[in-house]
């Protein structure tokens, strides 16, 4: 081999080198490229971004600079890479949706939601946020390390001293080698609050945190669905959070529905979301949208769905959630470098090593004032020695040749140091005037009391806690806001619902089917004795609330409807409105079919109690007078989209579902004018698919069941309307009882005059009635006006039809106890209570006797 002099070949095994230069490389991309610091959640770029401009002193109170001015800065003197890696993460500090407390102020165009570029740096200005300045606060009192740059011609800080947790709040992404980073931005106030509690008690559990910190906040809002991704990744430092966009529904002013979506998942680009819905609902997977456009302006968010007339938006908007990025997951994994080491962190661990650091900044920034104010105190000491033996120490300059005699002489006589001595030269003829001489006494005092003070805290761990508390305090008035992304249950979500405080809500369902919710606490403010408000906004005059009950946030509402379906949904899940609002249809809550209705709602307080499910039973009546019991534990296990309640006939439909407890009376009646009294017990339990037994007979092929009353107690009244306006109450114990599938007795006299029956409920004398006519009128009546007379009677007129009317349903209005929601709800028919019974709808005291 001819080798030059003086070269040497070291054969190396080029797997050996491989492996060694590539796990350099990877340290130096872990370390000093992609993972943040837990300690102030900066990437080196970050720090050198904030660094840069705060040296060039573009902060929050100053004017803005050029943004290629800032670049060229920080590319020049600690940031050796491309210029477009400082100015991309300068623009993102600044966006609004990206950041969820922005550290940069930019003016110009930053970019957008829609994914536009930025302009280019030579157009944009930017400066900091005032919220910056607490991450660089205290910065030249040597709080951190500095470290050379990469030239080491200049120093730069390795971590900054951040007064509040920046990792938890603002988030970050990085890919490494080998691994990666990608944490959730979360709410400052909820953040501070979490680790003030950390610090009263370091034994606090991550569960215990969550009370505080109770999920991520992104900046673009948004939902996040479910709760137990979020847990994992607070326990674990990993989980997958689900997020949604936030989506209402209207109808516009040609009465189609709209779906509006007001704001989407956190990293989700508008722009790319609308065009791939619109290929989406091109190709059909995507069924029952007309038109999709984006109308978002400066006031907000809105892209618009409008449905076809035929489209259910409850489930266009679930097809919508599971094709297209209106939802999307977020994968947290909490991996920052502790002590320049990658680590997965939890909840807990995150506050932690930020209190373990800023514990650091506030021991390291009170010695460096102690140094100042003794430095400082020693200098007025002779100062102070000086002025007490002015004359002398006049003399002994005057008498000098030079300064360095003058000092030299300063401090041999008056035992001063040197930079005692320099700062009695340096002193101004002025500050030996009597005013001057008591500031420098006044200072001097008020100095020794700081060293006291400063000397106290180094040797108090306790005050410096305090400390730490009171700085994050004062952060959270000053930039603390409410949650934007809020936080809603998914199905089987368990843990969700321990975070909701149990509390009473007024469930209102109208006759047309708008539910709605509303605090208790709404109708009880109003002062007793007061003549009521309206409690419900009317959607059309001829809507009435139909059902209304006092459920705790935590109970379940099940829905029954005419196909024999039944749905579930938590009192909670049920969209809250104030007392004037109309609510939302019940058909965009939960996906039935388009011409399948709602027929009964039963509130159960709790399904998974199994004494309660297994000694309380569902009792079912079909039109054609057929009846099942069932026992409530078959209807506990609650489905999204449903399941069979009963199996409904061919030709047949469900009328009424009761909730009862084994011992009741079922009293069913028709519209022949029969009614049947028999006990519960005469129905034998059947499973949840079983179409039922037959209840009662009927009368003709035109015959059909119009009502079932399930009672317990025998005072109960039983009341009966017939479909030309005639009515009546009757005592329960003049019904006999009988066996099942039986004829039945007269309840109503039908004859030409009366009309068949339209209706029988279970009534007392504090009930309202709403009957509804075919003609779309909605009439109110006291039950306690209605008179007390004789099963087999032909009743009293209750109100006087015009030409061709007739009464197509009646409808009881169950009163709360409560004497608020009784006078809140009692002019929901456009009535005031006086006027329960209008003139023209009175009971005629002609043919009050008009009876058989």
């Amino acid at each position: 081999m001819n080798m030059n002099e003086g070269e040497r070949i070291i054969p190396i095994n080029i797997e050996d080198e491989m492996r060694g230069a590539y796990i350099d490389y990877s340290m130096s991309v872990i370390i000093s490229r992609a993972l943040p610091d837990v300690r102030d959640g900066l990437k080196p770029v970050h720090r050198r971004v904030l660094y840069g401009m705060s040296e060039l002193g573009v902060s929050y109170n100053k004017a803005y600079k050029k943004s290629a001015r800032i670049v060229g800065e920080v590319l020049g003197k600690y940031h050796p890479h491309g210029d477009s890696s400082v100015y991309e993460t300068m623009v993102r500090m600044a966006q609004e949706w990206s950041l969820r407390y922005p550290l940069v102020d930019g003016q110009g165009n930053y970019g957008s939601i829609d994914g536009d570029s930025p302009a280019a740096m030579r157009y944009t200005e930017a400066r900091l946020k005032r919220i910056a300045d607490e991450i660089l606060a205290d910065l030249e009192k040597n709080t951190v390390d500095f470290v050379p740059n990469f030239d080491d011609s200049l120093k730069e800080p390795s971590v900054m001293p951040a007064k509040f947790p920046n990792l938890l709040v603002n988030g970050t992404s990085g890919i490494a080698v080998g691994m990666a980073t990608n944490m959730a931005p979360h709410n400052l106030t909820e953040v501070i609050n979490g680790t003030i509690a950390y610090i009263d008690n370091r034994e606090i559990t991550v569960a215990e945190l969550m009370h505080y910190v109770t999920a991520p906040d992104f900046p673009t809002g948004g939902i996040i669905h479910g709760y137990d991704g979020v847990k994992a990744a607070f326990e674990t430092g990993r989980g997958r959070v689900l997020m949604r966009a936030r989506a209402n529904f209207e109808t516009n002013s040609a009465g189609k529905e709209q779906i509006i979506v007001t704001e989407i998942p956190y990293m989700v680009n508008k722009a790319s979301l609308i065009e791939k819905t619109a290929a989406l609902i091109n190709d059909k997977k995507i069924e029952g949208i007309s038109d999709l456009r984006d109308e978002s302006d400066r006031d907000g968010m809105r892209i618009v769905y409008d449905l076809k007339r035929d489209a259910i938006p409850n489930v266009v908007l679930n097809n919508l959630y599971k094709y297209t990025a209106l939802q999307s997951s977020f994968g947290v994994n909490n991996v920052a470098l502790v002590k320049g080491r990658p680590m997965t962190l939890n909840l807990k661990e995150l506050i932690h090593y930020f209190v373990e650091h800023r514990h650091e900044v506030v021991i390291r920034r009170t010695q460096f004032e102690l140094d100042e104010a003794r430095k400082r105190a020693h200098i007025l000491e002779g100062l102070l020695i000086a002025l007490d033996n002015l004359d002398e120490v006049i003399n002994l300059i005057r008498s000098s040749r030079d300064p360095e005699i003058a000092r030299n002489g300063l401090m041999e006589r008056f035992a001063l140091s040197e930079i005692q001595a320099r700062a009695i030269l340096d002193m101004r003829l002025q500050r030996l005037t009597g005013l001057e001489r008591d500031k420098i006494q006044a200072e001097y005092a008020e100095i020794m009391k700081l060293i006291d003070y400063l000397t106290s805290v180094l040797n108090d761990e306790g005050l410096r806690m305090q400390i730490i508390k009171d700085e994050l305090n004062e952060i959270k008035e000053r930039y603390g806001d409410g949650r934007r992304t809020s936080i809603e249950a998914s199905t089987g979500d368990i843990s969700y619902e321990d975070m909701i405080p149990e509390e009473s809500m007024v469930i209102t369902i109208s006759h047309e089917g708008y539910i709605k919710r509303t605090s208790l606490s709404e109708y009880r403010s109003q002062s007793r004795g007061g003549v009521g408000s309206r409690g419900v906004a009317a959607s059309k005059e001829s809507d009435f609330t139909e059902h209304l009950f006092v459920a705790s946030t935590h109970h379940h509402m099940l829905f029954f409807t005419e196909f024999g379906r039944v749905f579930w949904m938590k009192v909670y899940e049920i969209p809250e409105g104030g007392k004037t609002t109309k609510g939302r249809a019940i058909q965009n809550l939960i996906n039935i079919e388009k011409d399948d209705k709602i027929r009964a709602v039963i509130n159960v307080r709790d399904l998974k109690n199994q004494d309660f499910v297994l000694n309380h039973n569902l009792v079912f009546c079909t039109e054609k007078g057929t009846i099942k019991k069932t026992v409530l534990e078959a209807y506990s296990r609650p489905r999204t989209n449903g399941i069979n309640a009963i199996t409904i006939n061919e030709g047949d439909r469900l009328l009424d579902v009761q909730l009862t407890t084994g011992n009741s009376e079922i009293i069913i009646a028709l519209s022949s004018g029969r009614a049947i009294r028999f006990n519960e017990t005469q129905v034998r339990p059947m499973g949840r698919n079983a179409a039922g037994v037959r209840a009662v007979t009927l009368a003709g092929p035109d015959d059909k069941v119009v009502g079932m009353v399930c009672v317990e107690n025998a005072s109960t009244e039983l009341l009966v309307v017939s479909e030309n306006g005639y009515g009546k109450r009757s005592l329960l114990e003049e019904y006999r009882i009988t066996n099942r599938g039986g004829k039945g007795v007269k309840t109503l006299n039908v004859t030409e005059k009366t009309g068949n029956l339209v209706a029988i409920k279970g009534v007392v004398d504090t009930d309202d009635l709403m009957i509804i006519n075919r003609s779309g009128i909605t009439i109110r009546l006291r039950v306690a006006d209605i008179r007390v007379i004789g099963r087999a009677t032909q009743g009293v007129r209750l109100i006087k039809l015009t030409e061709g009317d007739q009464i197509s349903s009646v409808a009881k209005v169950e009163m709360e106890n409560e004497e608020e929601v009784a006078e809140a709800l009692m002019e929901q028919s456009e009535l005031k209570p006086e006027d329960s019974l209008q003139p023209d709808t009175q009971i005629d005291p002609e043919v009050a006797e008009d009876e058989v």
